[in-house]
């Protein structure tokens, strides 16, 4: 393996490519508008994200450094003039062990928290156990109250991520992550916006994990939920460094369709409503997306509903997978729980095998069929459909066997079918499914 200097000199060297080369970045800010990149009053072109500057790790300082999971301060983007600082925590399989560092070199992964939510020590954790190298930060310029650890063995026993009541704001804050953050936010500085600063907050974080001495920088992934998969769609347009990134819920189009946000967009006036969808929605950035995918979501959710997904994922010129679950609930113990999310992660950092790799589905005559790999043996197969109309989030899914054979799977879509798609679970009991399909009206 190579060493961690040379690593970490190349890892530079591709942080000032990145700058020249990236699609979405400074010499192509011209071209760049209709992708959303571009904003300003004054029309005048604008690179939101200098990636050569965020490819730098920032400034840090432990807060606890010697707890099973660890928490930070790191610096952030200027807002309104003044410097700030983001709260994160940080656990792997050595902070767990009570080491300072791994003997051996990690992958590491970036966790972005949803709605309501902040830093979570137990996502951390769980990924550390994984084996992983793992950082969450909070999005809205506040802290968690710390854990409680049992002073033997030095593991958590309470947590308090969940209570904001015990939340804080940081001394250097950046902007909050509350709705009139996130949507009435259209001004003469877009660096000022809550999407910039988040963003920015996972690409820094991005860029501090990959210069601890024992992280594998070239081995980095993303992940997010709800809020945090819509800010996963952005970051990996973004920053191409990473390997694999997995929005949870998370989407584009939330200016059409059914998604709750639309009505909060469509209040704002016109101008700055095409500022927010030019500026802020995924559905601008992810045609730039190279990154390996992997979009989780049920069928019934009323943020990032169906059609609106669908028109997402399609977008992403880099290879797609897909897991969508009838009736999936919706919350971060729900987004982070899935063992696909895992396996996927492990097969682009860690070589790791592939679930059931799908192809393009066909529907011939009203039968549904999906190619997979010969050697791929699938546990069991199913369709999973709706009958009804009306509101995605109100329609019931049914779930009918489908029949496996010779590196196909195949279905007889029911003639009162609306919307369906195959869903293959391999020996493992790991689930993906086709990208679904409605039928027209």
């Amino acid at each position: 393996m190579q060493s961690k200097s040379l690593l970490m000199a190349l890892s530079a060297i591709g942080g000032l490519l990145l700058a020249f080369c990236a699609p979405i970045f400074a010499d192509e800010a011209r071209t760049a508008d209709q992708a959303g990149i571009v904003g300003a009053a004054s029309g005048m072109p604008l690179t939101r994200w200098d990636m050569q500057k965020l490819s730098v790790a920032p400034g840090f300082r432990w807060v606890d450094s010697k707890s099973a999971v660890r928490s930070l301060l790191y610096q952030g983007e200027d807002y309104e003039g003044h410097p700030t600082e983001i709260f994160a925590y940080y656990a792997s399989p050595a902070t767990l062990a009570g080491k300072q560092q791994s003997a051996e070199e990690l992958p590491g992964i970036v966790l972005l928290h949803g709605g309501g939510g902040t830093a979570f020590s137990e996502w951390v954790e769980r990924w550390a156990r994984r084996g992983y190298a793992a950082i969450a930060m909070d999005l809205g310029g506040k802290r968690p109250a710390v854990p409680k650890f049992d002073v033997v063995t030095g593991q958590v026993v309470q947590r308090f991520d969940y209570v904001k009541e015990k939340r804080t704001r940081v001394v250097k804050a950046g902007p909050l992550d509350d709705h009139k953050a996130k949507f009435q936010n259209v001004n003469d500085d877009p660096t000022d916006d809550w999407q910039f600063h988040a963003v920015s907050a996972a690409v820094r974080a991005h860029s501090l994990l990959r210069s601890f001495p024992d992280v594998d920088a070239e081995r980095t992934a993303l992940t997010g939920i709800s809020w945090g998969g819509y800010l996963t769609c952005l970051t990996a347009s973004v920053d191409s460094r990473f390997k694999a990134a997995v929005p949870v819920y998370g989407c584009g189009y939330l200016y059409d369709g059914e998604s709750v946000q639309r009505p909060v967009i469509d209040r704002l006036e016109p101008t700055q409503r095409d500022e927010w969808i030019r500026l802020h929605d995924p559905s601008r950035f992810l045609s730039h997306c190279r990154v390996p995918m992997f979009f989780v979501n049920g069928t019934n959710d009323k943020h990032y509903p169906l059609k609106s997904y669908a028109r997402t994922y399609r977008l992403v010129k880099g290879p797609v997978t897909l897991r969508i679950e009838a009736g999936m609930r919706h919350s971060h113990g729900h987004g982070w729980a899935p063992i696909e999310i895992g396996r996927f992660v492990d097969h682009h950092l860690l070589e790791k095998p592939a679930m059931i790799e799908l192809e393009k589905p066909e529907l011939r005559a009203d039968i549904v069929s999906v190619r997979f790999p010969v050697q791929q043996q699938p546990r069991q197969a199913v369709l999973q459909y709706t009958s009804d109309d009306g509101p995605l989030v109100d329609r019931q899914w049914k779930r009918v066997d489908a029949t496996l054979a010779d590196g196909r799977v195949s279905a007889d879509v029911p003639a009162d079918a609306t919307v369906w798609c195959l869903a293959v679970t391999d020996q493992a009991g790991a689930m993906v499914t086709t990208e679904v399909m409605f039928r027209q009206p």
